[in-house]
């Protein structure tokens, strides 16, 4: 008896083994890997070092097995009051002729978390466009956004001329959202790395620019800048850091926008406002953060400051209202932003989702929409 459970226990252990081991490798959505060849290209990078991509500061600390259980241990335990809405967000939408025929002053249409439309110089750009139900690699791996309904239908979107990506995390990279897209856009611009997960999901390498911090590329008569962030990256257990994170400045002849991306508090925002600023309108990451791991997403207090740092007229929290993906309440981060902002005197913007963002606006006023929920 003792012998054929024994047996039994270790064709299960080696029945998930070789079931998770496919999963990892042959899931289309962990996306590429990088070749020898490229990490070669890599090199010249001052932020890949020994293999893979780094912060200018020594973070984020590599956590140890123990640690990284422990922390996933409290992550999947915890309850949270108020972690999420109560009920779906309600999304104003627009109409698809609307957008094809859109021929006015720079303006941004917010998809929840940290995606958007942005129309400037009547060019169509899709910023971390992540239209999934769930943050994972598996729709049976994560918890559903807190929109189920858009804007607009993403086959309704018209053609795109860019797409800018922030970093490969699975609320900013989703490769259902890209295999719904790639034929109808133009280019691709990411940092470093992140094309091959594009081109394993189809996008051909010509449709693909990759970026360096601080470099600059002219799309039309739009100026594309990557900027420095404060983060990491990684899709899979075993190719951390392996691609670029960045921030964005996106200029025009009219508006100056930055966007965070994800990132920790650091000196880079100050960089960034000195050699691009001021900024019209800045799109600065507020939420998903906690004391464990407060060097790779700021506190709401910070978002406000480094709305300061980056010389920006007015800022937009981004990164909340999407997913619940910490341990704070979800409306914690716009309450905390908010009352910061007013201290520091920098004026915050937070629309419903799919609300018309002007982004050189200094009038319209938006309601506190997410306290009935």
């Amino acid at each position: 008896m003792l012998k054929k459970i024994m047996i039994t226990f270790l064709i299960t252990i080696t029945t998930l083994i070789i079931v998770f081991l496919a999963f990892t490798n042959f899931y289309p959505s962990f996306g590429g890997n990088s070749s020898k060849k490229q990490q070669l290209v890599y090199e010249q990078s001052n932020q890949f070092r020994d293999g893979k991509f780094r912060n200018t500061n020594p973070v984020p600390k590599n956590l140890g097995l123990s640690e990284t259980v422990s922390l996933a241990y409290k992550f999947f335990t915890t309850k949270v009051s108020n972690g999420r809405p109560k009920e779906d967000l309600k999304t104003q939408t627009i109409d698809s002729i609307n957008i094809a025929n859109y021929k006015g002053e720079a303006r941004m249409v917010w998809f929840g978390h940290s995606s958007f439309l942005l129309q400037i110089d009547g060019k169509n750009i899709l910023i971390d466009p992540m239209f999934g139900q769930v943050a994972a690699p598996h729709p049976l791996l994560g918890a559903n956004r807190f929109n189920k309904e858009f804007p607009i239908a993403i086959d309704k979107l018209p053609q795109i001329d860019a797409v800018i990506y922030s970093h490969d995390h699975y609320d900013h990279l989703d490769y259902e959202s890209v295999l719904k897209i790639k034929d109808k856009t133009e280019h691709f611009y990411t940092p470093l790395g992140l094309g091959n997960h594009l081109e394993a999901w189809g996008v051909p390498n010509s449709k693909i620019t990759e970026m360096d911090w601080w470099q600059e590329k002219q799309f039309g008569s739009i100026k594309l800048v990557c900027t420095p962030a404060q983060h990491f990256s990684g899709r899979s257990f075993n190719n951390g850091q392996s691609t670029l994170w960045s921030s964005w400045v996106i200029t025009s002849e009219n508006e100056n926008i930055y966007f965070s991306g994800d990132s920790g508090y650091g000196v880079h925002f100050k960089e960034i406002g000195e050699k691009y600023g001021p900024f019209d309108l800045a799109l600065m990451e507020c939420g998903q953060y906690n004391k464990m791991w407060p060097d790779i997403h700021m506190m709401p207090e910070e978002t406000a400051q480094a709305g300061i740092d980056v010389k920006a007229n007015k800022i937009m929290p981004i990164h909340w209202a999407g997913f619940k993906l910490a341990l704070h309440e979800w409306t914690d981060p716009i309450v905390r932003v908010k009352a910061k902002a007013d201290e520091l005197n920098i004026k915050v913007i937070a629309p419903q989702i799919g609300q018309e963002i002007q982004v050189k606006d200094s009038t319209t006023t938006y309601t506190d929409w997410w306290k009935s929920l």
